[in-house]
């Protein structure tokens, strides 16, 4: 960051980083660099790394881990169940399902591969989910039912044995976004969340196509509740006969104790909805009949009273109870009346994002997803804090897990008070407090892919590689979306800067008007307050986008064509790269890692022109771990890239190694590990010539520290 003589700040690097279909999916980041007068942030840095720490400053090595209590890891997880006994949990960050020991707070993993995608039925461990959101269980507490959302479909977990089967769909097979009723192996959802079952009949929310459908247990037929059968719903908020009847992203969705009404948390429309089940009809339980609700936290009668975003809901016998997400607090409504009040956090206030446990009025939450009861217990999905909570007696507290988990972290940022990282791995923005290291989801949704636009949990990301930031807004190389998008720091709202917007993007090359721009596998990012700078990976050039209309132009290599892959200096028009990742900006240079060929390269902002800074001219380089003169030395495979404006840091990602490069001289040293050696993928902190990573991609300068996006590790990691 640097400061005007007006004192406004001015975000001039940041960073991300992308790799190849021959490498792996290799994204970095880049921060905080120097400007046209070479302000030092590391007086203290140097090629050895003397007198500097290397700590874990967020995450954990290992998201999936089973344990007991605090020591017990989840990725997002979305709903939960109970038989009083134990606690079962859809972690759908991990694509598993969870089993907890109330008694103790045991955590183990019933069924799925952590962190492994796909559609396989079979015993426990070698079962697959994608993303399972919702979570169901039968009367005699045999069997699991569960809403494998990324897979569209719904799936049957036996709890003795962790037998996994499909209901619906057929198995071993993900099942295109749809909205067939009829047999349960043609019929399709279209990324459902919430489920229900009165003992026969699951109902579930079918979030894409705005209604609610109904599954036959005991034979997998599915028909449609609202709306019309065989036919997606527009969104809307009209109440009615079942086939008028419209929502908005529908999520959470309870029955009543006497298996009259179901509820639902309409979430898109704020407000709460019933739905009678003898004929479909539906009415608003909360807020004006036929009206969307404006987001708020207003208390009191049912028709006045407010939420954001509700996701999840639960009932008991006398109340029915909401996770209300971006209000990060638990609200309760009396079912007899509809009185509305706040059971955790401050009435009519919005809880700000956090873990606290207590007393149920100061206790925080981070957007808190789903919610079960049992007996006088309610569990709580707190999903961006990554644990479960557990309300009795008006006392919060955590039950299993703890906070700050990521999944692959590709990208760094900071407007100076936070950190903003690209979680590729969750497709999530998440902010951390550098004061605190407090951690909490800004934008997307953890475990589910996509490009929605919206607001926070209502917005998604498809491997999200790249991020910097003008300190109003983040802009995120939306990777697998080849597009660019835009986050307001202060309300987490995601919108589209290129490409359609709520839509994935064509790979391709075309400049010109942001809505017909394309990129293929967009990585680093960078911007100097008008423009950002983009390292367009798979076509190989630099490209540069307009903030104020998000036009886009190429900087090297020719408009509207993707570049060959290779290592040409020179003009901007012949020059090209191999997988270009981080990028960043000192002065009135770019410099760009250039991770197929193993150097880094300078590109001239003005001109466009192109030079190697590491390695010999026009040249890919061998990958190795040679430090010394910048024409001698190598790297591999190197990822992330950020300066202080006297010299360039970079996560040198194959040899899990920091390396320096001295902007004046270009000569190379390793301020992590032994020089001239690669370093073995390790997780220890402390001395510098010690200290070991895993894959590390991106990189920022901030303040008096770097930043590391340790990807292997899940970690953030900092070095001062």
């Amino acid at each position: 960051m640097r400061f005007n003589a007006a004192g406004t700040m001015r975000c001039i690097c940041s960073l991300a980083g992308f790799a190849l279909p021959v490498l792996l999916l290799t994204l970095s980041a880049c921060g905080g660099g120097g400007g046209a007068g070479n302000l030092t942030y590391f007086p203290s840095l140097t090629g050895s790394g003397g007198g500097l720490t290397v700590s874990t400053f967020a995450g954990t090595t290992d998201p999936a881990a089973d344990g007991v209590r605090a020591a017990a890891r989840f990725n997002g997880p979305y709903s939960s169940v109970s038989d009083g006994i134990n606690l079962y949990v859809a972690d759908t960050g991990n694509n598993t399902i969870r089993r907890i020991a109330i008694s103790t707070g045991a955590v183990s993993t019933l069924a799925g591969r952590a962190g492994v995608t796909g559609a396989a039925d079979g015993f426990a461990s070698s079962v697959t989910f994608n993303a399972p959101a919702g979570i169901a269980m039968d009367s005699t507490h045999t069997n699991l039912y569960v809403v494998d959302s990324g897979n569209n479909k719904i799936r049957k977990v036996v709890i003795a044995s962790g037998t996994v089967s499909s209901l619906t769909g057929t198995a071993n097979t993900a099942v295109a976004p749809g909205v067939a009723d009829g047999a349960g192996t043609a019929a399709s959802f279209n990324h459902p969340r919430g489920v229900a079952t009165d003992g026969t009949t699951l109902y579930v929310a079918d979030t894409g196509n705005h209604k609610i459908r109904r599954v036959d247990i005991s034979t997998g037929t599915v028909t449609s509740l609202t709306g019309t059968a065989g036919a997606a719903s527009g969104a809307g908020a009209a109440d009615g006969a079942n086939f008028n009847a419209t929502f908005n992203s529908p999520t959470g969705i309870a029955i009543d104790s006497t298996k009259t009404f179901l509820y639902v948390a309409d979430t898109n429309n704020n407000k709460i909805r019933r739905v009678a089940l003898s004929n479909g009809a539906v009415d608003s339980f909360t807020g004006a009949a036929n009206s969307a609700g404006l987001a708020g936290d207003v208390e009191g009668p049912a028709a006045s009273a407010s939420f954001n975003l509700p996701a999840g809901i639960a009932a008991d016998a006398t109340n029915l109870y909401v996770a209300d997400t971006n209000n990060n607090k638990i609200r309760q409504i009396v079912i007899g009346s509809g009185a509305v009040s706040s059971l955790t956090g401050v009435s009519g206030v919005a809880g700000t994002a956090g873990a606290a446990d207590g007393a149920a009025l100061s206790a925080t939450f981070s957007s808190p997803s789903g919610i079960a009861v049992s007996g006088t217990s309610l569990f709580v999905a707190d999903s961006a804090n990554n644990v479960i909570r557990s309300i009795v007696s008006g006392q919060v507290s955590t039950l299993a897990g703890s906070a700050a988990r990521f999944s692959s972290p590709k990208a760094v940022a900071s407007d100076g008070t936070n950190l903003y990282v690209a979680d590729s791995g969750s497709n999530t923005v998440r902010k951390i407090v550098i004061a605190t290291g407090a951690e909490t989801i800004l934008a997307g949704q953890s475990g589910v892919a996509g490009a929605a636009e919206g607001s926070g949990a209502l917005a998604t990301f498809n491997r999200p590689g790249g991020i910097t930031t003008d300190g109003t807004n983040l802009y995120v190389a939306d990777t697998n979306n080849n597009k660019i998008r835009k986050v307001v720091i202060s309300t987490g709202a995601v919108t589209s800067l290129t490409g359609a917007s709520g839509a994935a993007a064509a790979a391709g090359a075309t400049d010109g008007a942001a809505a017909s721009a394309e990129f293929a596998a967009p990585a680093g990012i960078a911007t100097d307050g008008t423009r950002l700078y983009v390292a367009d990976s798979s076509n190989n050039k630099i490209r540069t986008v307009l903030i104020s209309g998000g036009a886009v132009s190429s900087l090297t290599g020719a408009a509207n064509t993707a570049v060959t892959a290779g290592a040409a200096d020179g003009a901007a028009l012949g020059a090209s790269f191999s997988v270009p990742v981080g990028i960043t900006i000192v002065g009135t240079n770019l410099y760009v890692v250039d991770a197929g060929n193993n150097k880094i390269r300078q590109v001239a902002i003005a001109t466009g022109a192109v030079s190697s800074v590491t390695g010999v001219a026009d040249i890919a380089v061998t990958a190795g771990a040679a430090d010394g003169a910048g024409s001698a030395a190598s790297f591999n495979q190197p990822r992330g890239i950020t300066s202080d404006g006297t010299s360039l840091y970079v996560a040198d990602t194959g040899n899990n190694k920091i390396r320096q490069i001295a902007i004046s001289s270009g000569a190379v040293s390793s301020l992590t590990g032994v020089a001239n050696t690669a370093a073995a993928a390790g997780h220890a902190d402390g001395a510098p010539a010690a200290a070991t990573f895993s894959g590390p991609f991106g990189i920022l300068a901030a303040g008096t520290s770097l930043y590391v996006a340790d990807t292997g590790n899940n970690a953030i990691r900092r070095i001062q």
